[in-house]
């Protein structure tokens, strides 16, 4: 089959790098780290970059961010002395002290020099209500593949003969002390497409996995399958999901007699239980009992009554032209909705009362700050926490509790609005909220602002981006960054790395919403998907060449990073649009649309960019295939690209064949590939301020020259 413009790229000469640990692969890869690093560390500039970067990544006074498992604050911790890190609790009390007090749980360090292993946390997953022991996931280099053992809490060592399962894309839940659910690779069959579990099994403390009892079994080209158990009291439950594609999923409560009992949602509705109450989340129009619900709304009903065929739900978000919700949390009572407004978030809180929902808002920070839920403990109590920082803004970490009405404990009034089906509105919420931690500052921000702009896609639509920078700089280095995919959202944050590595020598950093992702909800991704993906490619051409048109930069000072699926618009504005830029870099980036689906995880993301098999899809997937679009003789800028031998989620395949390709014709492409790191690209803070050194000075040397 010809490409579009007639090349035959089908018969791929590079399909050999996609071979990991060969002879030939791994030569050419060292060869290339070698030229790159050569090139990138030996100026002067390069190791105070590096240095300064770490320090942002291993500050001491950086805040350790918890999250409750029962009574207790669970975190891990990494720095200068435990790169892997300490896996660490201790009481809120001890947290709120300026210096707290903890207990080590783990040390990551000391397990990998005892056992030969470069050992990554990966979680753990807690057995409750007791809390005593924990089924603790580690992988080899930070993989997803994760290798599960038993751990004691109370004696903080692993079990002796305690439930263990060797490296694989595994899934595992506690039932109780003596039973777990667990999907994994149970031999040939076992997989889906994607690697993922086919399977989920019961397995019983003392006997062989193989004689693990089977719970249900989805098919091979599903995404992946899953059980898990809810132990809260009064509300205890089993629950099946089957995940047909990255979007498509079945749910089922399980029976005691072992009875599935489908959850009659639509199949691109999400959904999650608490206690007595099942909310819902629609990615598209739901009609039901006579009413239609939108796309993108949310709604909350009583669970065991919707299992009986009671279809009263309750709105309790309904998107508008500017508005969607990005994600909820539970306390034991209440429920936090975080809403996006042009961007800007605020979090509102919803107590049930009298049949229906009052609504307050929890929290709205006042210009481009942002606050989010940290974590919550919904099986204890009704406490928060709370962050709140923005693109020049460090972070504040606070802490609050709901009293029985909805307001903050030791707060002031909340105005508030009680609704049900029928009508919603909002108030707004008191102040008792207190400060546990605040961050450092990692770059001086006088003479920087924030600004929210608009640029004017190729179909007319509104694009809003941020732009970080000196509000009346005249043309200077600009990195711009994007992602348009699986329904993500950019929203503004402060980053250490970029704050000192970028805005502290003078650049401009710019953060561009385009769609795919999901700031306006759902249409603003379903917008950009399989056939129309090239909307969020021309929305991220139009910010380029409105920052350009404002003056705010001009294409040879303006650089863009992305990775993963932001490695793939890397890609293509690399192919499509090459005069807008002066430099890219793309970090474990996916290029090849033909064979994605093929490699490591790929299939899962079918849902989201089509099926190459399929002649009509592969008639769009090639006119944007990055891979199947080197063409000789265009004005490529300079690029850069990073991965990872061990990322099994985008195959490093992608960027080796691609700067094989480019180097093919003659192209400036540097390429640095990290043997460790995942799909992060990096296994630890090192590696971290390696990759962003490299990254920053890459893109600084090629925009001032």
């Amino acid at each position: 089959m010809a490409d579009i413009d007639g090349e035959e790229h089908d018969e791929d000469r590079y399909r050999w790098l996609e071979e990991l640990d060969s002879e030939a692969a791994t030569g050419w890869v060292a060869d290339r780290n070698a030229a790159t690093l050569a090139a990138l560390t030996s100026v002067d500039s390069y190791e105070p970059r590096r240095d300064e970067l770490r320090q942002v990544l291993d500050a001491e006074d950086r805040i350790a961010y918890p999250g409750w498992r029962g009574e207790l604050l669970y975190n891990l911790w990494q720095d200068a002395a435990h790169p892997r890190g300490l896996w660490r609790r201790t009481t809120l009390e001890r947290y709120r002290q300026p210096e707290p007090e903890w207990e080590i749980l783990l040390d990551l360090d000391e397990l990998a020099r005892q056992e030969g292993e470069n050992w990554v946390w990966q979680g753990a997953a807690v057995l409750r209500p007791d809390y005593r022991r924990a089924l603790v996931s580690l992988s080899r280099g930070g993989s997803d593949a994760v290798v599960v053992r038993e751990f004691d809490l109370a004696e903080r060592i692993f079990v002796t003969d305690g439930f263990t399962l060797p490296e694989a894309k595994s899934d595992v839940d506690w039932i109780d002390a003596d039973h777990i659910y667990v999907g994994t690779d149970f031999g040939p069959g076992s997989l889906t497409d994607s690697g993922h579990p086919r399977m989920v099994k019961r397995w019983r403390r003392g006997t062989p996995l193989s004689a693990a009892e089977t719970v249900y079994e989805g098919d091979r080209t599903d995404v992946a399958v899953g059980a898990g158990h809810d132990p809260t009291p009064g509300f205890e439950r089993d629950f099946v999901s089957r995940m047909i594609d990255f979007y498509r999923s079945e749910q089922f409560l399980l029976t005691e007699s072992g009875e599935l009992v489908r959850i009659d949602v639509p199949d691109d509705a999400w959904i999650d239980i608490h206690r007595e109450w099942m909310l819902i989340r629609l990615r598209s129009e739901w009609a039901v009992d006579g009413v239609t619900y939108p796309e993108g709304a949310v709604l909350v009903a009583r669970l065991d009554d919707f299992l009986g065929g009671d279809r009263k739900l309750t709105p309790v978000f309904e998107p508008g032209p500017t508005t969607s919700f990005r994600y909820h949390s539970w306390t034991r009572n209440h429920l936090i909705l975080a809403v996006l407004d042009d961007v800007r978030q605020r979090l509102e809180v919803l107590t049930p009362q009298d049949g229906g929902w009052r609504r307050a808002v929890l929290d709205q920070a006042p210009g481009f700050q942002h606050t989010d839920v940290v974590d919550t403990n919904p099986e204890h109590s009704d406490e928060f926490l709370l962050v709140t920082d923005g693109f020049l803004q460090p972070a504040t970490l606070r802490h609050g509790r709901f009293d029985a009405e909805g307001g903050v404990a030791g707060g002031s009034d909340v105005e508030e609005s009680t609704f049900g089906a029928e009508d919603s509105a909002s108030g707004t919420f008191g102040t008792g909220i207190g400060i546990l931690k605040q961050a450092p500052a990692f770059f001086d921000p006088t003479g920087l602002s924030v600004r929210q702009l608009f640029a004017v896609s190729a179909d007319g639509t509104r694009v809003p981006y941020f732009v970080v920078g000196p509000p009346d700089g005249a043309a200077g280095p600009t990195l711009l960054t994007g992602y348009g995919g699986f329904e993500v959202s950019m929203t503004p944050g402060y980053d250490g790395i970029v704050g000192r590595g970028w805005l502290a020598r003078g650049g401009t950093y710019v953060v561009a919403n385009i769609r795919g992702g999901g700031e306006y909800g759902p249409r603003w991704h379903l917008a950009a998907m399989r056939e129309n993906r090239l909307r969020a490619y021309e929305d991220f051409a139009a910010v380029a060449t409105d920052l350009v048109a404002r003056g705010i930069t001009d294409p040879g000072r303006l650089g863009i990073e992305g990775g993963s699926n932001g490695g793939l618009l890397m890609g293509v504005m690399l192919t499509r649009y090459p005069e807008l830029f002066g430099a890219i870099v793309a970090t474990v980036p996916l290029l090849d649309l033909r064979r994605y689906h093929r490699l490591l995880a790929g299939a899962s993301w079918m849902a989201e960019y089509g099926d190459p098999d399929r002649e009509a899809d592969w008639a769009y997937l090639r006119g944007f295939s990055p891979y199947h679009n080197v063409r000789p003789g265009r004005p490529y800028p300079p690029i850069l690209l990073v991965t990872s031998t061990r990322d099994d989620r985008v195959h490093p395949g992608h960027a080796r064949k691609m700067v094989a390709r480019l180097e093919e014709y003659g192209y400036d492409v540097s390429y640095y590939e990290n043997v460790e790191g995942g799909h992060g690209a990096a296994a630890n803070n090192a590696q971290r301020a390696v990759k962003w050194a490299l990254i920053l000075e890459f893109l600084w040397r090629r925009l001032t020259p």
